[in-house]
């Protein structure tokens, strides 16, 4: 990679399966790296730009960030001049004027960062934007799938819940193509985004059942108060991954989760850390998957 320019890390639509695969196996070297601090980036600075707010993906990354031995600052637009009407490209380019090496940024507006991406020199790493892609996410469920079945391809990976808000689904979907597995969606009619439906066909929750990975996405009942969603309880009954439904998966099958988790809504609270639950493993693998996403900017 011979410029800067292209160390941006925005998403996984249109990213080979070599490069995946090479990113999962940094992971996994980071993983078994016995050391809790390395100085693989000491002297480096990266910004972590959240201009929208998420604690865990804001913590695993500084963690990992830490783990590299970086400088970290942190940067929250709740505190920040960006309430006062300041741009978000203002203040990403004043962070760049004074030396930051990377920026890793989440946003809730839909294409601002392939914007930024276009003016910035340093390299972006996207924690999340709008409803595009959250390919970070994706990367840990990747490794957590690679490091339970041994392999990707030839697995069927289901996805459950609000299809047309999901960043998670979306980078789920171009990775897990890419990589040589079946995906298929099952959300309500007023959850799904036709758009992708050329890509992954939407399916009942019995034929989702019968998948390998089920992935369940955190529905956002506050995107749903105009009649979409009668109710958490409804939306369990229909659509929740209940005890009952579990027990009817195939005996090697897992449940996933992005997390946070809304217990006994889209998944029901006995199920959180049961035996076929990965939702915590997939964010102890969160640190190693950044770690390595972090190195291949700044390297």
């Amino acid at each position: 990679m011979s410029t800067q320019q292209t160390k941006h890390f925005l998403g996984l639509k249109g990213v080979s399966a070599a490069e995946i695969t090479s990113l999962l196996d940094r992971a996994a070297y980071w993983e078994q790296h016995p050391s809790k601090v390395t100085n693989t980036l000491q002297g480096k600075f990266v910004s972590n730009l959240f201009f929208e707010n998420s604690t865990r993906t804001r913590f695993s990354f500084e963690l990992a960030q830490k783990r590299l031995g970086a400088g970290v600052l942190n940067f929250s637009a709740a505190e920040s001049s960006v309430q006062k009407g300041e741009s978000i490209y203002d203040t990403v380019r004043t962070l760049e004027s004074m030396g930051i090496d990377a920026g890793v940024i989440r946003l809730k507006p839909t294409g601002v960062l392939q914007e930024l991406a276009e003016k910035i020199k340093v390299p972006l790493i996207n924690a999340g934007d709008g409803n595009n892609e959250h390919p970070t996410q994706a990367l840990l469920d990747f490794y957590t799938m690679r490091k339970h079945f041994g392999a990707i391809k030839g697995l069927t990976v289901s996805i459950v819940g609000d299809i047309l808000h999901s960043r998670v689904a979306r980078s789920n979907l171009w990775g897990l193509l890419e990589l040589g597995a079946k995906v298929k969606f099952c959300a309500p009619p007023s959850m799904q985004a036709p758009e992708l439906a050329q890509f992954a066909p939407y399916v009942s929750f019995e034929e989702a059942l019968q998948s390998d990975v089920v992935m369940m996405l955190r529905v956002q009942l506050e995107r749903h108060d105009h009649g979409l969603l009668r109710s958490a309880e409804d939306y369990r009954e229909q659509y929740g991954m209940t005890m009952e439904r579990a027990s009817r998966m195939a005996s090697h099958a897992i449940i996933m989760h992005p997390a946070p988790v809304n217990r006994n809504v889209e998944i029901d609270d006995e199920l959180v850390e049961h035996e076929k639950s990965k939702i915590f493993t997939q964010i102890a693998h969160g640190v190693p998957i950044r770690m390595a996403v972090i190195e291949r900017a700044l390297t």
